[in-house]
């Protein structure tokens, strides 16, 4: 479970970091768009934990530019 909550964690960190953003400023946008706390220990602790709910990662997608989408694995997967 650790492994894939550290593999989640980090691949939600790049995309913040690949959009430019500063983890303080994605939290404010939650807070301004979605009403989260603009508490960054929140938002690091959930990512830490793997206690990111669904409903909250489409936010955090959301705010960023991102839309998260189901796809279907090609066989042999």
């Amino acid at each position: 479970m650790k492994n894939k909550t550290e593999k989640c964690r980090n691949e939600i960190k790049s995309y913040i970091t690949r959009e430019g953003l500063t983890m303080t400023e994605v939290v404010e946008m939650l807070a301004d768009e979605y009403g989260w706390s603009e508490s960054v220990p929140n938002l690091s602790g959930k990512l830490r934990r793997g206690s990111l709910r669904y409903t909250e990662a489409v936010e955090l997608a959301d705010v960023m530019g991102y839309d998260l989408v189901w796809q279907k694995r090609r066989e042999g997967r």
